[in-house]
This record gives C-alpha cells, structure tokens and sequence, in this order.
C-alpha cells in the first residue's frame, strides 16, 4: 500500500469521530428541547447540563478533526 493511500485512510477514520460528535450534538439539544418542552420549570436545572455536555461533545469532535489535520499533513 501507497503511504499517500494509507495518509487518506487514516484522515477518514479520524472523521468518524466528526460524524459522530456531530450526531450527538443533534440529540444533545433534542433532548434538552424535549425535556424542557414537557417541564418548563426544569429549564435553569437542566439548562446547564446542556450547555456541558454540547462542549464535551464539541470538543471531542475538534480533536478528532485535528488528529485528522495532522494525519493528512504531518
């Protein structure tokens, strides 16, 4: 195998984990959204969670981009 090729290979697998912090991201605020639509009241306890968990997950998906980055270019 072409070390060009297997560059490629690696920088696609590394997106895996893109795709998947973006999926959790979708179903982080769809929950939230859920769970404060049936009890408004829950907002300000909840409200913080949601915010934690969408960086968590955003930040897993920005060091996935980056391994991604120097997988292709290192």
């Amino acid at each position: 195998m072409d070390a060009q090729a297997a560059k490629f290979i690696g920088a696609g697998m590394a997106n895996i984990g893109l795709a998947a912090s973006a999926i959790m991201v979708g179903y982080i605020w769809a929950t939230l959204i859920k769970t404060v639509g049936r009890n408004p009241a829950c907002k300000p306890s909840v409200d913080l969670y949601g915010w934690v968990g969408f960086a968590v997950t955003e930040a897993i998906g920005l060091y996935a981009l980056v391994i991604a980055l120097i997988t292709l270019f290192a």
